[in-house]
């Protein structure tokens, strides 16, 4: 930002350069790592407490964090109940409008057995298997996100994943409790282990498990609890959070490293500069850090949009937040040739959430490639996305979209492979599989095919 409280929308002119991948992807706004190693030296000791004094050290956490002294963090299934009993009606609506539009597209992913016949006698059958328990991570910080309960929580039990917990953070002005709309919202979904943990050491004790112990943190000597571990914690956090991911992740499987929330808009001069304003200002309010990004081969609307962005931004609640956000490194106006170049340089960028505003919109969204999620049009902002469209929010960022997915049934099933010969099934191959074996020198492996036919 060039002073207090002013907007500087930046532009990046790529018009008249043949660019590579590597070229656009260095070009393009993009958030510079920071304070990597000095977050992970502090989760990894967060990681290794928890590990070492279970109960106690989440509660001297709750306290230091959150200013919050916990006995132990599971939520007593009464305040779940009466959060859900004292939820805003309007809220309750909203949230069961969501679940429902959620639950049809999710139910509608899971993927069918599929078995091949390669020869008389033989079969291999790959069956989709949901793991046993999984973690869902909902954060407190800036805003108060029972959306987020309803996207990891949906697709879970679409997948049949028989054991689920939920995690986050304490609120001091809740008695100690996670937020009562997120307890509400974890009520509507028939969910009743909840923890009222924040940060990198709900993951480490997801992870990890925390077993029974007695108690050592407050009055009385009964035993507490454990916390069993999980096989897959998702959820969106932030810096802590995702470093916790990744330093856990082998222990047990995660969704993704989510970093701070972006969205691209691809548009022409067609678009309607209030819209695309409207939308890069929805992704600044999350935070500071927010991405925000038009690509246009349209000089006229780069010039609309900062000037609804400079009339919008001062209308809106979080005005300092979203200022912030939209004058950093990560956000800007990137000027293009032309709409192919356009959708090469989103391609490279791979945002969490693209938005299209172009003329043939939905034949331009086709060939995008790389992307969270595509929005198209000017009736389907990512403000639909995270609340009521059917799809998932918790989608990839920092460019991991190019390689990863958002979040979806598939995160919570495995699929394992049954394998099934017959006698004469496994002398049709047996010749191969010595080959083979002889060939990699390793000829036990055709001996243990051999004996099956000289051994009765």
């Amino acid at each position: 930002m060039t002073s207090a409280g002013s907007l500087d929308f930046r532009t990046i002119d790529l018009r008249g350069r043949a660019l590579g991948l590597a070229e656009l992807r260095a070009a393009v706004p993009r958030l510079a790592a920071s304070e990597g190693a000095d977050v992970e030296h502090a989760v990894r000791g967060i990681i290794e407490d928890i590990r070492a004094r279970g109960f106690a050290a989440l509660a001297d956490y709750a306290e230091r964090f959150d200013g919050v002294r916990q006995r132990h963090p599971r939520v007593p299934a009464e305040a779940i109940t009466a959060a859900l009993e004292g939820l805003d009606p309007a809220v309750r609506s909203a949230l069961e409008e969501s679940i429902a539009r959620a639950r049809l597209f999710a139910d509608a992913q899971r993927p069918a057995d599929v078995t091949v016949a390669p020869a008389d006698g033989a079969s291999v059958t790959q069956r989709w298997v949901p793991v046993g328990r999984v973690g869902l991570y909902v954060p407190g910080g800036l805003a108060v996100y029972p959306s987020s309960v309803v996207m990891n929580v949906v697709p879970a039990q679409a997948a049949g994943v028989p054991s689920i917990a939920l995690a986050s953070p304490p609120q001091k002005d809740n008695g100690g409790l996670p937020h009562p709309t997120i307890l509400a919202a974890a009520a509507l979904l028939g969910i009743d282990e909840v923890y009222a943990i924040g940060g990198a050491q709900a993951v480490a004790a997801f992870a990890y498990g925390v077993p029974a112990a007695d108690n050592t943190v407050g009055q009385g000597g009964a035993a507490l609890p454990a916390l069993e571990p999980v096989d897959v914690v998702t959820g969106p956090g932030n810096i802590y959070v995702a470093t916790a991911k990744r330093l856990v992740k082998g222990v047990v499987g995660i969704d993704a490293e989510a970093g701070p929330t972006e969205i691209a808009i691809l548009a022409d001069a067609t678009a309607r500069p209030a819209l695309v304003a409207a939308d890069l200002i929805s992704q600044a309010e999350h935070d500071p850090r927010a991405g925000s990004v038009l690509v246009t081969d349209s000089p006229e609307l780069v010039d609309a949009v900062r000037a609804e962005l400079e009339a919008q931004s001062g209308r809106t609640k979080h005005r300092e937040r979203v200022l912030v956000a939209l004058s950093g490194e990560q956000s800007g106006a990137v000027l293009v040739d032309g709409i192919d170049a356009g959708i090469a340089v989103c391609d490279a960028y791979a945002a969490e959430h693209l938005e299209v505003m172009t003329a043939d919109a939905a034949a331009v969204a086709a060939r995008i490639r790389n992307a969270g999620a595509v929005f198209v049009g000017d009736y389907s902002p990512v403000s639909l996305g995270d609340y009521c469209a059917g799809s998932n929010h918790v989608l990839p960022t920092s460019g991991t979209a190019a390689f990863s997915s958002g979040l979806n049934v598939a995160t919570f099933l495995r699929a394992i492979q049954v394998v099934d010969y017959s006698e004469a099934a496994l002398t049709g191959v047996a010749a191969h599989i010595r080959s083979l074996s002889d060939a990699e020198d390793l000829p036990a492996h055709g001996d243990a095919v051999d004996v099956r036919f000289t051994v009765r």
